[in-house]
């Protein structure tokens, strides 16, 4: 029996994937979004999978890998190249301190430049050869970014800068894409054209949202991050509909199967009673593993081709699920918590949060295996 708990990475998933992607987005180059881990699914791991030549039997043709990595941390891009990874990467939060430029230098990493403090340093150190900078432009998420006001006078300066190549790109982020109905993301896409028309360098707005409901958007890159995995990014939709393959499936097994009667409770607190005699199932994991905690009960997982509920509170190491009186289930048997049995954007809706935040919270004691 293998390790458990484990996620099970699918490299035919995320191949599939990258190729539909290219299917949506024909004119676009993609840069795929592999911070947190690859959302949890393994930095390595994806690079490995969608940065090669590779047949994609869903489509039917040879799709090559991905154009670039976009990454948030440094470290990351150091760890992609320390893994053989050659081509672009981009530092989406850009660089924190002047002593990360030399490494951009020597790495070839493109850097995002979001703030004054970035233009400063940039201004005031000598490089070995310059740094290619995309600037972003604050459209309406105010999280990051140059306001419309400060965008001339930022440009200008970077112009002049001797340490930033040239061209400088151009990008924005989308605070509502994945509301389709919401008209902010047409809002901010007006916004950007208009401030960057006649300019040089290649444009990027969208997101995985962006990519999937808004097509207007997709300009030179695209910058897929969930949709890569196979996920959707809007509540209530699933990837499936969009022709994405889950690519990960977190199981474990069952460690215990117990008599249970009517009117006993189970776990901290006794919060859960059952109202007949049952038969409960312990499965090993738990919020130690980074499944929630706050897991309601009724929040569903996959075992011998049927869902059962979650029963009682989460623990660090175990969970229990109601298996039911008549239940033929063992110790041993395999778990999904979810996968492609059980999407995990609907997991993710019973629990009151979001599918991102489910594949990218698993903890160092889930084993990371990348299968075919």
């Amino acid at each position: 029996m293998k390790p458990f708990p484990r996620a099970e990475i699918s490299r035919c998933a995320l191949q599939s994937n990258l190729a539909q992607l290219r299917l949506i987005a024909p004119k676009s180059k993609i840069m795929a979004v592999v911070k947190a881990n690859g959302y949890g699914h393994g930095l390595l791991n994806v690079a490995e999978s969608v940065g090669i030549l590779n047949f994609v039997e869903s489509v039917g043709k040879y799709h090559g890998g991905a154009d670039g990595f976009g990454l948030a941390r440094l470290e990351e891009a150091l760890q992609l190249r320390a893994g053989g990874v050659e081509g672009k990467l981009l530092l989406l939060e850009g660089f924190f301190r002047q002593s990360d430029l030399p490494i951009l230098v020597t790495h070839n990493i493109d850097t995002v430049v979001h703030h004054e403090s970035q233009l400063q340093m940039l201004e005031t150190i000598k490089l070995d050869k310059p740094v290619t900078v995309w600037i972003k432009i604050d459209t309406g998420m105010h999280r990051i970014g140059f306001t419309l006001d400060q965008f001339d006078s930022i440009y200008q300066r970077l112009l002049q800068c001797p340490q930033v190549a040239k061209p400088i790109h151009l990008m924005t982020h989308f605070a509502c894409a994945d509301e389709p109905d919401n008209k902010m993301t047409q809002t901010q896409m007006n916004a950007f054209e208009e401030l960057i028309s006649g300019l040089d360098g290649d444009r990027t707005l969208a997101n995985s949202a962006g990519t999937l409901f808004w097509p207007s958007s997709q300009a030179d890159w695209i910058r897929p991050g969930i949709a890569l995995y196979g996920v959707s990014p809007v509540v209530g939709d699933k990837g499936t509909n969009h022709r994405l393959i889950p690519a990960m499936e977190l199981v474990s097994n069952i460690i215990a199967v117990r008599e249970h009667k009517a009117g006993d409770s189970v776990g901290y607190g006794a919060s859960w009673t059952a109202k007949q005699d049952t038969r409960l199932g312990v499965v090993a994991i738990g919020y130690g593993d980074g499944y929630p905690r706050n897991a309601p009960e009724g929040t569903p997982v996959w075992i011998n081709g049927r869902r059962v509920p979650i029963v009682g509170r989460v623990s660090m190491d175990m969970l229990t699920v109601d298996l039911g009186a008549d239940a033929q289930d063992k110790v041993g048997d395999s778990v999904q918590l979810w996968g492609k049995a059980l999407a995990v954007e609907e997991v993710a809706e019973h629990i009151g949060t979001i599918a991102y935040e489910l594949v990218t919270k698993l903890t160092p004691r889930v084993l990371v295996e990348l299968l075919d």
